[in-house]
């Protein structure tokens, strides 16, 4: 029997989690015929609602699922994990300035960080979900760093998903004609959706579109700004959308890429296109289908794009200063 693939999930009983266990069980990520165990953790607090959505998945009765384990303990939730989604995080309240939140989160993402290179499987990767995520990933990869640096990731697919369903609304097609669309920089308003190499229907998204003021204006500002809009509009913040980017970031790290697309994801720079390295930063991704990944070379970047590139990347160092300033991080 195919062993079980491992997969932790921090911050299990809120609304991310919530929206993201059922989709992992069902098969989602891996396919109709990987079985998948689960290990959820949550604060102790948390863990009589986390027994709730315990009883839920156990009622689903998915075939795939061999296994679920809730636990309030870093040993237990990491042990042997082969993919760890930290989704747990704290949000940015009333009165807190940004170094209050970098500095709580730190409080959670370093023992997390240590978690996974202490107990995960030799093979294990990371997808930080939990906002700040870039910063939360660089903080908790630091933790680690004997966890490779290629197999940390932070989550900018949501946006890319935003992205394309703007284009494709616009250009009134289908969502799956929009291809090779990348978002740079940080998960935050300052976020860059290039569209200038992205396509549509195999044409150059720019002359499908044939409004070079919307790209960027409106588009953009979409985009960066849609999980306000959210929140604005639902009273609360994105949960079942960001579950599934989840599920579309992991899945577009184990499958191989099309040649004509590209994974949107926050990685550590090497110094590709010129960008500082160390920093966990949002570029296009292709991925061979067996483990390994590369950033995408032939993104051609304007001085439009890389003044947006520039702004976001300059906010991003600014967190790491930060993150580095509070001891979170080694310089």
């Amino acid at each position: 029997m195919t062993t079980p693939i491992q997969i932790t999930v921090t911050g299990a009983a809120g609304q991310i989690g919530y929206s993201l266990l059922f989709r992992i069980a069902s098969g989602a990520i891996f396919g109709p015929t990987t079985p998948i165990s689960l290990r959820l953790l949550e604060i102790e607090p948390a863990m009589k609602s986390l027994e709730g959505v315990v009883m839920e998945l156990d009622d689903c009765a998915f075939p795939l699922l061999r296994n679920v384990e809730a636990t309030s303990d870093l040993a237990v939730a990491f042990a042997g994990a082969n993919w760890a989604l930290l989704v747990g995080s704290i949000p940015r309240k009333a009165g807190m300035e940004r170094g209050d939140l970098l500095k709580v989160n730190g409080g959670i993402f370093q023992p997390q960080g240590r978690a996974v290179a202490e107990y995960g499987a030799s093979d294990v990767r990371v997808l930080v979900v939990g906002n700040p995520c870039n910063t939360n990933c660089l903080i908790a990869r630091s933790s680690a760093p004997e966890v490779p640096a290629d197999r940390w990731f932070a989550m900018t697919r949501l946006d890319q998903n935003r992205a394309e369903s703007q284009l494709a609304q616009r250009a009134h097609v289908g969502v799956g004609d929009v291809k090779n669309l990348a978002i740079w920089g940080n998960h935050s308003s300052t976020q860059f959706p290039d569209f200038a190499n992205a396509t549509i229907a195999g044409k150059s998204a720019s002359e499908v579109i044939g409004d070079e003021n919307w790209l960027r204006g409106d588009f953009i500002t979409t985009v960066q700004k849609r999980g306000a809009a959210i929140i604005d509009a639902r009273g609360l913040s994105s949960a079942a959308s960001a579950a599934n980017a989840a599920i579309d970031t992991v899945a577009g790290l184990v499958n191989e890429t099309a040649p004509d697309d590209c994974v949107s994801v926050a990685v550590t720079s090497r110094g590709e296109y010129g960008l500082p390295e160390g920093l966990t930063i949002g570029m296009p991704v292709v991925v061979d289908g067996a483990g390994a990944w590369v950033v995408k070379e032939n993104f051609v970047l304007d001085e439009f794009a890389r003044e947006r590139i520039r702004v976001t990347t300059d906010e991003l160092a600014s967190e790491r200063d930060e993150v580095v300033g509070l001891g979170l991080v080694s310089s």
